[in-house]
């Protein structure tokens, strides 16, 4: 979930669905809650656990899936199966979302396809080289967090991916400062980095040790997101005329503003699958594409500019 979080405040936008605290409706649904509570007593203790234990392959234990959340997975079914049955409309659930899963699998792998195409293309001596690269590792990692999170929802998983979707907007900040501040003033950008890194540090003390305060968290990457917004958005249409390439950082910015909205939405999974959380992440494959070229186009851009100027001198 936190993942969403990251692309959507990644330049600013600011959308974001219920807190992951509240559950999904499906959760709430009295048959699904009725069937769970019936499968825990008869399967989860006693000779019915022992039986499970005995019958679950070997992969399923490696990756501590337990009796819960096999019951959980079993009533989330039978409950979809009886609405779709009688025709309600089927509520969404928690836990394993193997769409957005995949879709967060599938923009690891545009980020790490972009990655090669930016190392291929644009020397290390370009001035924004290696802060280009940091802030591609740095969503990769993030992108890893959110894929086993939507595939295995544990509490560690979970503070994984909204610490690391947390580290994807800071560094996103920090982008921005560099490109826009940090080139003719290397102290400012490298002293607002050592602030960025403290941020991120308190951020995920507090959310650890204190409390894990999901309204907080959201609050915090709204605020962060909103500046690296007007951040970049500002620096785009001061430069729109002598750079013709930030057009596609606008296109970024706007497009994850519209796309903010399908994490607003709330409709019966498409083919029991694609809800609006998936395809929202299936969604921002492109835009991750587009915003790996406006970087190559600018790294470039300054490379350029940069051996013009040693010329001169």
């Amino acid at each position: 979930m936190a993942a969403r979080t990251a692309l959507l405040l990644l330049l600013g936008a600011a959308g974001a669905g219920p807190a992951p605290a509240k559950g999904s409706r499906g959760d709430r649904e009295p048959v699904y809650r009725d069937c769970l509570a019936h499968c825990e007593k008869r399967n989860c203790s006693g000779a019915g656990l022992r039986h499970f234990r005995s019958q679950q392959p070997l992969y399923m234990s490696l990756t501590g899936w337990t009796c819960r959340d096999d019951c959980k997975y079993e009533c989330m079914w039978l409950t979809v199966g009886l609405y779709v049955q009688e025709g309600y409309r089927v509520p969404q659930f928690h836990g394993k979302e193997p769409a957005s899963a995949f879709a967060s699998f599938l923009n690891g792998l545009a980020n790490l396809v972009m990655l090669n195409r930016y190392k291929a293309a644009v020397p290390p001596s370009s001035p924004m080289y290696h802060t280009c690269i940091a802030f591609a590792w740095v969503s990769l990692n993030a992108w890893f967090w959110s894929t086993v999170f939507h595939t295995r929802d544990t509490n560690l998983t979970e503070k994984m991916d909204y610490f690391c979707a947390s580290a994807v907007i800071l560094h996103s900040v920090y982008l921005c400062c560099v490109r826009t501040l940090g080139l003719k003033r290397p102290a400012f950008a490298t002293a607002f980095g050592g602030f960025l890194l403290l941020f991120l540090a308190c951020h995920i003390s507090y959310l650890t040790l204190v409390r894990f305060d999901y309204s907080y968290n959201m609050a915090a990457n709204v605020a962060i997101g909103l500046l690296n917004l007007f951040w970049w958005l500002g620096w785009c249409m001061r430069n729109q005329q002598r750079l013709p390439y930030v057009w596609k950082c606008v296109a970024v910015v706007l497009l994850l503003q519209a796309l903010a909205l399908l994490e607003l939405l709330d409709f019966p999974p498409l083919f029991w699958v694609f809800d609006a959380h998936a395809i929202w992440h299936i969604s921002t494959i492109p835009v991750n594409i587009l915003f790996y070229s406006f970087l190559m186009d600018d790294s470039l851009y300054l490379l350029k500019a940069n051996s013009y100027i040693l010329k001169i001198d």
